[in-house]
């Protein structure tokens, strides 16, 4: 690369000021970056101090409380010194294009490493590098393309209530302008020729200027600002050619009665923006009215082991959690609440928050964020708040959990998003230029009406609103899918593969028999508080059917995936598992087994007989017409004659699975052609539930909440899995009709506006009923849906 200088302060670009990163580089000595566009060529993309997109000095001083660090406190859910996730409310998000912009802000800064908009809340949840860029900057850089938050200084959180109050001031005055304009334009509608009105028509044409300017630099402000930002920024939002129409008609019709060339345009202008904010007033009440946000109403299978002041130990789900509860948080499962150690070991995993796997150290007393992973034993703990499961659910879809999986719609509609305002652009250009050879008198309403009456939005929403209802009605019914790209991913599925232990079978109802030298009382204590701290279905079982023990602290405790646990207190030690694992002879029973040494001497076995799920040879009977069907397990061919007896003769039974090799499998079959949903639990099952396209952790009574896993599905609901399957696929179907629909009104529109047959009024009062009919259409479609599955 040649020698290239900083356009703001001069410095060499290969000097040591200069940093380099991807397609951008930084000049440290005055904060300027740009992206390079081509080898020698450098073009400014943002700058703090003066470039073309700089923040005024009096917006930057307007955030300067966010340096306090009680307010950042207040402000970000996660804060570790390092990573800060902060949740900000915008409300200028109205569209597809605001999504595509806002869940790129890593472009703009690359501190920030991941952003994801609620569309419904109108929220932007931020993940940055507290390191590099502050709350401030992440504030500043919002506002400075056009997405400003509004920030409560009151109380310290988002708020919408008072910013929703602009929006119906703003319809007020539009309404009061066009209501006025409308009055004064008669005479020249009818073409009234009395003398007194001849002598007063100039008069009048000042006066519907005079209304025209508040609608203009007051009602509309927020779409100029909104193109204006987007511009500045190289971002061509919707908003881009909505400016456009109204700043032409604005300027044409001043023009018009300043050189007495007519009375304007100023009716269609007030009614234009009139119009488009009674569109945008209806459609945030629309989307309020139907939001699908799963709050604590929806079920959420995760559950949580609350310890009881007389010490009882109680699962209740995360939703009952209340500020004071003692949580018991057994290995690997997650940290569901923010709260303070009480005492155990703790290592905690934040990978499930930041994307870094890294596990930290923390002692008794030391804050507990919520998304964090315990990856040694038990550690209670004091809850400081009630769950936020919107935070969960947030964590849950975290992009750096994202896999590599082709999301169609979501695929299509960004296309959609970013080509659309170019097309609609040059459509506006092309039929202005044919009217103005033809019929110049109709140039301008064509070009208002076309630039008004193509939205993407319609479109754009109908995905997300499908998707939307669709994972509130399946949390409602005890299956909660991670996000819209997991039921995308499940209506395409063709194979679907079962674990056994846990998934097939039922947890609750099993039993087992111990065979071997009998345990001594502190030897079976050691094992009660061993198998306390596993979430295994087979430790979940045996630790139920134990007789109580006293709570003992372990000093070491390791459990080893596919194989099984050790644990240490003072001078005892002692395994729980396979037959290698703790030194003994492997099986020649065929039955699934839990061996057990302490003190390096092998001690005996414990030997579960199985009970299958209720309704499971029903369901793969109804799955077997259109799917591969296979059980994986880690087992031995024990309960094979029985599987063989409920399941169909189709099925593929493959047992002695370690975990590596049920990932394998799914792989190998995945290179075939296959898409696969695995289902199994969460923990020994992790690494196939990640390589499937689809994977479903089966949840009875067990917090154990992976990354892994596209949806959990509670035990109970495990009959009417068929169910859920079909009615993501009819989901499919739904969306490819919104789409037919969605096309049909844009040809249609714009063929009216092209041909002049159009008026800017009308096309301002379509664009929104558009978006609003797509919107109820695929609310309704999916409610029937819905109902059926009940």
């Amino acid at each position: 690369m040649e020698q290239t200088t900083c356009f703001h302060c001069g410095d060499d670009c290969n000097s040591t000021k200069i940093t380099f990163q991807e397609k951008h580089f930084c000049c440290n000595g005055c904060k300027t970056v740009y992206e390079i566009f081509s080898e020698n060529d450098l073009t400014c993309y943002y700058d703090l101090e003066s470039s073309p997109g700089a923040i005024p000095k009096e917006i930057q001083g307007k955030y300067d409380f966010l340096s306090e660090e009680n307010i950042i406190e207040k402000l970000t859910e996660f804060n570790d010194g390092k990573t800060q996730i902060a949740t900000l409310y915008i409300p200028h998000i109205h569209c597809s294009s605001c999504i595509w912009i806002l869940e790129n802000l890593n472009k703009l800064n690359q501190s920030i490493t991941a952003s994801m908009v609620n569309f419904g809340k109108k929220t932007v949840r931020v993940t940055y590098n507290a390191e590099n860029v502050s709350l401030k900057d992440v504030v500043l850089l919002l506002s400075s393309i056009g997405y400003e938050p509004y920030i409560s200084l009151d109380d310290f959180k988002t708020g919408s209530s008072k910013v929703n109050r602009s929006l119906i001031y703003k319809l007020g005055v539009a309404g009061f302008a066009f209501g006025n304009v409308m009055f004064l334009s008669f005479p020249e509608y009818f073409e009234v020729g009395e003398y007194w009105l001849e002598q007063y028509k100039h008069l009048f044409r000042w006066i519907m200027f005079g209304y025209a300017l508040p609608v203009v630099f007051y009602a509309g402000r927020d779409y100029f600002i909104s193109a204006y930002k987007g511009l500045r920024s190289r971002l061509l939002n919707i908003d881009v050619p909505i400016a456009l129409g109204i700043a032409v008609l604005f300027i044409r019709s001043t023009v018009e009665i300043m050189f007495d060339l007519g009375s304007g345009f100023f009716d269609s202008l007030t009614g234009l923006v009139f119009f488009l904010l009674v569109g945008k007033f209806f459609q945030q009440k629309t989307y309020s009215f139907l939001s699908f946000e799963r709050d604590y109403k929806s079920y959420f299978p995760i559950a949580v082991t609350k310890i009881s002041k007389s010490g009882e130990e109680t699962p209740i789900q995360v939703y009952d959690i209340k500020k004071g509860d003692r949580l018991l948080i057994r290995n690997e499962e997650l940290i569901p609440v923010d709260g303070i150690l009480i005492n155990g070991n703790a290592h905690i995993d934040y990978s499930f928050v930041t994307g870094e796997s890294e596990s930290v150290r923390k002692q008794s007393g030391d804050k507990l964020f919520a998304g964090g992973k315990q990856t040694t034993g038990v550690i209670e703990m004091e809850a400081l708040k009630s769950v936020e499961q919107s935070y969960l659910t947030q964590l849950w879809s975290n992009d750096v959990f994202n896999k590599n999986k082709e999301d169609g719609f979501t695929n299509l509609t960004n296309a959609i998003s970013k080509r659309f305002t170019i097309a609609v652009l040059a459509i506006a250009f092309i039929a202005t230029t044919y009217w103005l050879i033809i019929d110049a008198s109709k140039a301008m309403n064509v070009f208002t009406a076309v630039l008004i009456i193509a939205c993407p939005c319609a479109i754009a929403l109908s995905a997300p609103f499908t998707f939307g209802n669709l994972l509130r009605i399946f949390g409602k019914l005890k299956f909660y899918v991670k996000n819209a790209s997991a039921l995308e991913q499940l209506a395409h599925i063709n194979t679907i593969i079962f674990d056994k232990t846990g998934t097939i079978t039922s947890n609750k109802k099993s039993r087992a028999n111990y065979d071997g030298i009998p345990l001594t009382n502190s030897e079976e204590t050691l094992l009660k508080n061993t198998l306390r701290g596993s979430n295994h279905p087979l430790s979940r079982t045996l630790y139920d059917i134990l007789d109580e023990h006293n709570i003992i602290p372990l000093e070491h405790f390791k459990e080893h995936l596919g194989k099984g646990i050790e644990a240490k207190h003072h001078n005892d030690h002692i395994k729980i598992g396979s037959a290698s694992f703790v030194g003994a002879q492997e099986n020649t029973i065929l039955n699934t087994t839990v061996h057990v040494s302490t003190n390096d001497v092998y001690k005996g076995k414990f030997t579960f007989y199985n009970s299958y799920r209720k309704g499971l040879s029903k369901l793969f009977n109804t799955l077997k017409s259109k799917y591969d069907l296979v059980v994986l397990s880690g087992d031995n061919e024990g309960e094979q004659e029985n599987l063989k007896k409920l399941l169909p003769a189709k099925t593929k039974l493959i047992f002695n699975q370690k975990p590596d090799d049920k990932l394998e499998y799914i792989k190998y079959h995945q290179g075939e052609g296959a898409k696969v949903l695995m289902i199994g639990d969460g923990l020994n099952d992790a690494g196939a539930l990640a390589q499937s396209n689809v994977g479903i952790a089966i949840s009875e009574n067990v917090n154990v909440f992976s990354p892994a896993c596209d949806a959990i599905l509670d035990a109970s609901k495990f009959n009417q899995l068929d169910k859920f399957i079909s009615a993501s696929r009819s989901a499919i179907s739904i969306i490819k009709w919104s789409f037919v629909l969605s096309f049909i009104y844009n040809i249609i529109g714009l063929y009216f506006a092209v041909t002049g047959q159009l008026a800017p009024v009308i096309a301002a009062i379509l664009m929104p009923l558009s978006s609003i009919s797509i919107v109820i259409f695929t609310t309704i479609a999916t409610n029937v849906l819905g109902r059926r599955l009940e």
